[in-house]
């Protein structure tokens, strides 16, 4: 194999590699991880408002990405920021929920098309870092051991080798009759092929996470951006490293894959217990709710107060659950009973669900 960790990787082999990847465990993983992922597709089918809460959920995972890239920002900045309250400068907070607006722009465009291109990933990178880069055209780009500095990997270089690369991958995503892998095998090729070909200067690793969640959308194993992936990469980081280094120097895809797909049923599995956990403490205060507020307790109101884990006045009003006055009322009601407290920030006061922050840390 023409391959050295210090030369550019341009005989990087496109997909599919040559090798058996249907193994007993690999076919085990992936029945284990289809089936929790059906569960979840299911689960979320339930849900009154599936967008308003998950969207909260898809932030977590917009979190632990850039928590992988060393993008660190605590939750409170987070739902801070969400809420765009003035005064917060944290960029780390800036750049998670641009991590879920590229998200879901990449999700909106692929719904349009069916496809997913070299395109949409260049704009999904784009939204990331709100830059116009395009495909990497610098050379001498390597990839270093962040401790000792010693170089690892590097990519292929050069536009047009690059751009042949993507067009090559972006054929193998799209184009279910060259093979006939299970969707979660090629998942786990796709994520290795984006990472070792590396296109962009910069943002290549959260714009590969949010390719794997697009994928399972596109072959419909889930419907919404709801999985824990990056999670479980964090808890794992050293193994997923090593195992992307092992694909390249030993072709030693089995563990990878096998690895990739039991973090996809793990990861299906916690998202699973966070929404049954917000279900339950939403249904658990419903009693509560109902006696607080009387003949004004709407369904809609509840739906709010269990997906933002910050909320205002003006989220009320912008649902019509209620004008300006009435929904403070409402709120300062609500904080009394104990599901709420109150925080001044400015001239605004914020309500934080801190039962509903506890689940969505943990």
């Amino acid at each position: 194999m023409n391959y050295h960790k210090d030369l550019p990787y341009n005989a990087l082999p496109d997909l599919p590699p040559n090798v058996n990847l249907e193994t007993p465990e690999i076919f085990r993983l992936t029945i284990q991880a289809n089936k929790l992922l059906a569960e979840l597709k299911g689960y979320c089918h339930t849900l009154p408002n599936p967008n308003l809460l998950l969207n909260t959920i898809v932030l977590q995972e917009s979190k632990e990405s850039s928590a992988i890239e060393n993008i660190v920002t605590t939750q409170d900045e987070l739902y801070k920021a969400t809420l765009n309250i003035e005064g917060i400068k944290n960029s780390a907070a800036k750049e998670v929920i641009q991590y879920r607006e590229a998200m879901y722009w990449g999700l909106g465009q692929m719904q349009k098309t069916g496809l997913i291109t070299t395109n949409l990933l260049v704009g999904i990178m784009q939204k990331l870092r709100a830059t116009n880069d395009d495909i990497r055209k610098n050379t001498g780009t390597k990839l270093a051991n962040p401790i000792t500095g010693s170089v690892v990997y590097t990519p292929p270089e050069g536009e047009t080798n690059l751009r042949e690369k993507m067009a090559a991958l972006e054929k193998f995503i799209n184009d279910d009759d060259l093979n006939n892998l299970d969707p979660l095998i090629k998942m786990a090729l796709i994520h290795y092929q984006f990472e070792a070909i590396h296109p962009f200067s910069d943002g290549n690793g959260r714009t590969g996470r949010i390719l794997n969640v697009l994928y399972l959308i596109n072959k419909g194993l889930i419907g919404l951006p709801v999985l824990y992936l990056s999670y479980y990469i964090i808890q794992n980081k050293s193994d997923y490293y090593r195992l992307l280094r092992e694909v390249t120097e030993k072709q030693s895809w089995v563990e990878w894959v096998g690895f990739i797909v039991k973090g996809v049923g793990e990861t299906a599995e916690l998202a699973l217990q966070k929404i049954t956990a917000i279900l339950q403490l939403k249904a658990d205060s419903d009693a509560l709710l109902k006696q607080t507020l009387k003949s004004s307790y709407t369904r809609e109101l509840t739906d709010l107060l269990y997906s933002y884990p910050y909320i205002k006045i003006k989220i009320l009003v912008e649902y019509g659950i209620a004008k300006r006055q009435t929904a403070g009322d409402y709120l300062k009601k609500i904080e009394a009973a104990g599901l709420l407290t109150s925080l001044k920030i400015g001239k605004e006061t914020y309500f934080i669900n801190h039962q509903l922050m506890n689940i969505l840390s943990k």
